[in-house]
């Protein structure tokens, strides 16, 4: 079969990442990832199925792999070669169309009984990523022996896969798994006694979901910022929420004026917005992050961040707290007529928030494999270029006439 293979060759990293510094998404061209042939995965073991993906999403962990940004600590949790790529819709064997939920937990690896996180539905919190009967992955498309959304063939368990509503176009069902990160994130953060005020740094794919599940699943928070630096961009936030689009350069002026706060000879406010999440996870939106946090706020970390230099003296005078969200699991999430939370699946409330907000209008342009470094030099560039979620596509009858396409 097809597929995009990143090989684990020390030199193409490092020449990916003397690239990147040239340009974003140039690894494509020079480092470890090549178009070729492979052997179709076997099934592990019961359980498992075959998935044909349909369209695989092109996210920012895979960019900073790409480039060789990715950060060392995941070096025990991935295992080479593998294939790319955990945001899929797929088709299996017998045609019907699924998405995957990549991560590799307890259930997909044999392991029983559980860890406890798995065992509470926090399966983003797994502690067997490297054991079990797979070799290490944290997720599917970054495991040797599962493939990847960059081929046209993987295997996944029962328990990553998720049956797609015939209301769905493949545009909408691609779009699932990155907004299960966003309302992971989204619904983090949350215990005050409502008319909070917060901020959502970066209006990529990341920004973007959350400032939709804010807008959708969080009604104590009264007063929504969003940083955004292209005009695209800033049109997407405001159709998707009820909120203000500011420019990278006019946040602490706008979180000044919305919280009352008054200003340090310094620029440093007195006060800030309760809630920060920051989806792009650089040195400079972190500090940003912080430099707007009100005393005893919270920063939710969406983006990953790998190795990053920010001054904390603040986070520790002001009581900040910093909390990351990865992935998905489990959410408490109030019941229908009721004050009381009850447990969802991430998944299940992503499909209802991609179909609630219209979110397959982020799917921006579509690669076959074959043109791969195209694609992702144009993901890596998305907002500069009006785009916002690239995906190749790999449905066998389809004819790539144009390169973007617009929702």
């Amino acid at each position: 079969m097809k597929a995009l293979l990143f090989e684990r060759s020390l030199p193409k990293f490092a020449a990916a990442r003397v690239a990147s510094e040239w340009r974003s998404g140039s690894g494509a061209r020079v480092g470890p990832l090549r178009l070729t042939d492979v052997d179709e995965p076997d099934l592990p073991a019961p359980g498992w199925h075959r998935v044909r993906p349909r369209l695989s999403g092109i996210c920012g962990s895979d960019l900073a792999t790409i480039d060789g940004r990715a950060s060392r600590y995941f070096e025990p949790l991935v295992s080479f070669p593998f294939v790319p790529g955990h945001e899929v819709v797929g088709e299996l064997d017998g045609g019907a169309r699924v998405v995957l939920e990549p991560v590799l937990r307890c259930a997909a690896r044999g392991i029983d009984p559980p860890c406890p996180a798995c065992a509470q539905g926090q399966t983003n919190r797994c502690r067997n990523l490297a054991f079990g009967h797979l070799k290490p992955g944290l997720q599917t498309g970054y495991c040797s022996l599962t493939g990847g959304g960059w081929g046209t063939a993987l295997v996944a368990h029962d328990s990553q896969l998720h049956a797609v509503p015939d209301s769905f176009s493949d545009q909408a069902a691609v779009m699932v798994e990155p907004a299960a990160c966003a309302l992971h994130g989204a619904l983090l953060g949350r215990g005050g006694a409502g008319h909070e005020t917060a901020v959502v740094i970066g209006a990529g794919t990341l920004g973007l979901c959350t400032v939709a599940a804010l807008g959708r699943l969080r009604p104590d928070i009264e007063t929504l910022l969003v940083v955004a630096k292209h005009p695209e961009q800033r049109r997407l936030a405001r159709d998707l929420a009820d909120c203000t689009v500011v420019e990278p350069g006019e946040l602490a002026r706008g979180v000044r004026r919305r919280t009352g706060s008054l200003v340090l000879d310094s620029g440093q406010l007195t006060g800030g917005a309760s809630l920060v999440f920051d989806c792009v996870g650089t040195s400079q939106s972190l500090s940003s992050a912080l430099e707007v946090v009100a005393p005893g706020g919270t920063v939710v970390l969406l983006g990953m961040p790998g190795q990053v230099k920010v001054d904390l003296t603040g986070l520790w005078q002001r009581e900040v707290s910093i909390t990351g969200a990865y992935a998905y699991g489990t959410e408490l999430v109030a019941g229908a007529g009721t004050e009381a939370a009850v447990p969802r699946r991430t998944f299940d409330l992503s499909f209802e928030l991609v179909a609630d907000a219209g979110l397959e209008r982020l799917v921006s342009a579509l690669y076959p494999l074959t043109r791969y470094r195209e694609a992702i030099q144009h993901a890596a560039a998305a907002g500069r270029r009006g785009a916002t979620k690239v995906a190749f596509d790999l449905r066998p009858t389809r004819k790539f006439r144009t390169k973007e396409m617009h929702a």
